[in-house]
């Protein structure tokens, strides 16, 4: 059952901060803070301010979420 109701958003990086974490803003304004799935470590080391990620949320907290796949423009 778990993993059953994740939310999965479009946000912008707002900040890289140096523990390897993220803060992020949803389109509606919200900003939260993102931690990188474990598969893209590597490609999370190459993100900055502006890049679009994909971020899976839990419907019970709002404040925190985890970055499973960066958005490249082609």
């Amino acid at each position: 059952m778990p993993g059953d109701a994740a939310i999965l958003l479009e946000a912008r990086v707002i900040e890289a901060r140096p523990n390897g974490t993220f803060q992020v803003e949803l389109a509606n304004g919200h900003r939260l803070c993102a931690f990188g799935a474990r598969r893209l470590r590597a490609a999370l080391a190459g993100l900055a301010p502006g890049d679009p990620v994909v971020l899976e949320m839990t419907p019970c907290d709002f404040s925190k979420g985890r970055i499973v796949q960066t958005v490249r423009p082609t």
